[in-house]
């Protein structure tokens, strides 16, 4: 912990390549382009920034290309699935539209910060999620929002694979949407994490999620009834006894692992049919906000840089720089492996704690659950 806002500690320890010109406050998100390698950053310092990133061979390198302000903090963003056009949103209340070389424009708003942005191309619609505790539909050709869903609670996480999209709220609320009916919730459980939900990420076959949290934990989560017996949370994310947020969730686009990202400086790269921890990186001097892979998996982008966790008196302007890192996973990395069996190890009951939070801390080595844990309307103890 007392690493982090070190001027000595090393930043870049897994010598990944640097963004040039990276944003002067803290990075909100990353997304990349559907359809080329062009990266988008939301920061802390009103602006929305984009890079063209060249790959040639195994060397990665990027060029500044454009950039356009909120009146307030950024805090979204995703690309139009043509890969034309930004949407953004920010604490000015604001979801704008960046039609990139040209002038972004205001396309909706919401009473609070919008936290969350989503376009959904089987609709032809944009989703905003925000802090007044609604999620809002946008037809571009409209200034009023289509629908106006009513949430729980604040927006802090969304994420869609159409028909799926899973939003997370404040007090550990996740709301369910089918969409092809988003004027009704399919399905609202608790959070099968105990603290507050931090990042979701749908799975690609749309039968489930993953789930993060600032408790340094990550939910699986089926939504069939009968597939519940696979649902199981494991710790990530900690080192000795301090215990880090999960900030960052996010699939391979082609071998369907993940990656989390966290406040501890570190990524790590994960294959929940196996249960197993593929790869893990070393950490970073501070916290890892957002994180993502581009179209093909083939580069994966991450934001080291103060998050706020520790408030503004812990956040020195004078020392504190933002750095915005590419890493081109090796396929061993990433690409998904058969469980190994690793014999007599101790079985244990469902309702067993040790069950749940058992993980193996060398990469190869599967989570230390011998049996399916059922997480559904339970807390762990």
């Amino acid at each position: 912990m007392s690493a982090f806002g070190s001027t000595l500690a090393n930043t870049n320890p897994n010598r990944s390549t640097e963004v040039v010109h990276p944003p002067t406050d803290s990075v909100s998100s990353l997304c990349f382009s559907p359809k080329a390698n062009y990266l988008v950053a939301t920061s802390w310092d009103n602006q929305v920034r984009c890079w063209e990133v060249i790959r040639n061979g195994t060397n990665l390198a990027s060029a500044a290309k454009a950039a356009m302000s909120h009146d307030q903090p950024a805090l979204c963003s995703t690309w139009k699935d043509d890969g034309t056009t930004v949407f953004s949103g920010g604490c000015d209340k604001q979801v704008k539209m960046w039609p990139l070389g040209g002038n972004a424009v205001t396309v909706g708003t919401h009473d609070a910060p919008v936290k969350e942005v989503a376009w959904i191309p089987e609709m032809n619609m944009l989703v905003s999620g925000g802090w007044d505790k609604t999620l809002r539909y946008w037809d571009l050709r409209q200034q009023s929002p289509v629908h106006v869903q009513q949430l729980p609670d604040r927006c802090y996480a969304l994420s869609v694979r159409h028909p799926l999209m899973v939003v997370g709220t404040a007090d550990r609320n996740l709301v369910i949407y089918n969409l092809q009916n988003p004027q009704a919730e399919f399905k609202k459980i608790v959070s099968p994490l105990k603290y507050q939900t931090r990042c979701v990420a749908a799975f690609p076959d749309q039968q489930g999620f993953l789930v993060g949290s600032i408790e340094g934990r990550v939910g699986v989560h089926h939504l069939d009834d009968t597939q519940q017996s696979k649902n199981f949370t494991f710790k990530c994310h900690r080192e000795s006894t301090d215990i880090y947020s999960v900030n960052s969730l996010n699939f391979h686009p082609v071998h369907h692992t993940f990656a989390t990202a966290g406040s501890d400086g570190a990524f790590n790269f994960w294959d929940k049919d196996s249960k197993q921890r593929l790869k893990a990186m070393s950490r970073c001097s501070q916290p890892i906000p957002c994180s993502a892979f581009n179209n093909d998996g083939s580069i994966y982008a991450y934001a080291v840089c103060y998050d706020w966790s520790k408030g503004a008196e812990n956040h020195n302007p004078a020392t504190a720089k933002t750095y915005i890192y590419l890493h081109a996973p090796q396929e061993s990395e990433v690409k998904g492996k058969p469980r190994v069996n690793t014999g007599g190890r101790k079985t244990v009951s469902n309702n067993s704690t040790a069950a749940i939070d058992g993980i193996s801390e060398r990469p190869g080595e599967p989570w230390e659950t011998s049996i399916p844990i059922i997480m559904v309307g339970t807390l762990e103890t």
